[in-house]
């Protein structure tokens, strides 16, 4: 009984969840002028030092609870449509399930990135009860190595712990090309996140800039594979890695600014989390008409960007809208950060 009971209260959530998306999808193909996701980073330390992670420390104190709720309220201001907390590691934060509950009072669909370590059985039932939407997982390889300790081998009862309680979307992360995990690695981890019933996607490395690696012959291999056992994933509906993976550049809008906005510890709005720097201005005086300025500018970084919920985001503009072929002023030629990373 027991059992049945929480087989319905998922397939009840699950349907809600597809209801709200759907809305969002047809408000955002409607509507220009408002938000649609917001990475809101919740604490920038971490317990873990993976060496392409620039996201990162081991000091900062978490952001106060007060403080995260009012800039929930500013990207509610601009009509955001779904939140996702980070860092850092989020799961730092004491305050974590209290962000996502004011997120969902607010209508707003509620996401979490996490490496995974700090999962708890009583962490993921009060995400739950929280209303917690989607959560994802980033594992980088089978076994941990010097670069990262995202390891299956280790992150594997973590996932049993989710598919056993959780009520929400569960997707496990990847990346082809990362240090310290051969190409299989990723069809390994990918192949395990389906048993378990949650969706699967794929990153590829990037650098600084956020910028895309090529990837050899094996590499591309796996990212095929990886497209083939993750085909049903919401996540994986567009093309742009497809180019990336080829080594081909992009030709599309990005809506960095606009659609889509980094929020870091300091609430600053940003590109993203690898062009930290512009436009830099403090989310509540963000306003619709820096929404509308950033929605028609180009942005130089791109055709071979490869930051996954940019790209996806930006989709629902791709047809409309072309954007001014010259940057903004007071857009560095360089980012504000310089160690490589993984693309989220």
């Amino acid at each position: 009984m027991l059992v049945r009971g929480k087989q319905l209260r998922r397939q009840f959530k699950r349907v809600n969840r597809l209801a709200r998306e759907l809305r969002m999808i047809a408000g955002g193909l409607l509507h220009t002028e408002h938000v649609i996701l917001a990475h809101l980073i919740v604490t920038r330390r971490c317990n873990l030092a993976c060496s392409y992670c620039n996201e990162y420390d081991q000091s900062s104190p978490p952001i106060p609870l007060d403080t995260l709720r009012r800039r929930v309220d500013e990207l509610a201001r601009l009509g955001t449509r779904i939140i996702t907390l980070s860092g850092g590691e989020p799961l730092l934060n004491p305050w974590l399930g209290q962000v996502v509950r004011h997120v969902r009072s607010r209508g707003i669909l509620a996401g979490l990135i996490t490496n995974g370590y700090l999962l708890t059985r009583e962490k993921v039932e009060e995400f739950n009860r929280a209303g917690l939407d989607h959560l994802q997982i980033s594992i980088d390889n089978v076994r941990p190595g010097a670069s990262s300790v995202k390891s299956l081998k280790v992150l594997d009862r973590k996932l049993q712990l989710l598919a056993e309680h959780a009520e929400f979307h569960v997707n496990v992360n990847t990346v082809i090309g990362a240090q310290d995990a051969s190409p299989h690695d990723a069809v390994t981890i990918a192949r395990r996140a389906r048993e378990l019933g949650f969706s699967s996607t794929a990153g590829i490395v990037h650098d600084s800039w956020g910028q895309v690696r090529p990837l050899g012959a094996e590499q591309r291999a796996a990212y095929e594979e990886i497209k083939r056992i993750g085909k049903s994933s919401y996540a994986r509906v567009s093309s742009f890695r497809d180019n990336l993976a080829a080594g081909r550049a992009n030709h599309w809008r990005c809506r960095a600014g606009a659609r889509y906005l980094y929020i870091c510890e300091d609430g600053l709005v940003h590109y993203c989390s690898q062009q930290r720097g512009y436009p830099g201005k403090p989310l509540e005086e963000y306003t619709l008409e820096d929404v509308r300025r950033e929605f028609r500018t180009m942005k130089s970084c791109a055709p071979k960007c490869t930051i996954s919920c940019v790209h996806q985001v930006s989709q629902i503009d791709a047809w409309r809208a072309p954007q001014e072929p010259s940057a903004p002023a007071g857009l560095a030629p360089e980012p504000l950060v310089q160690i490589g990373s993984a693309s989220d």
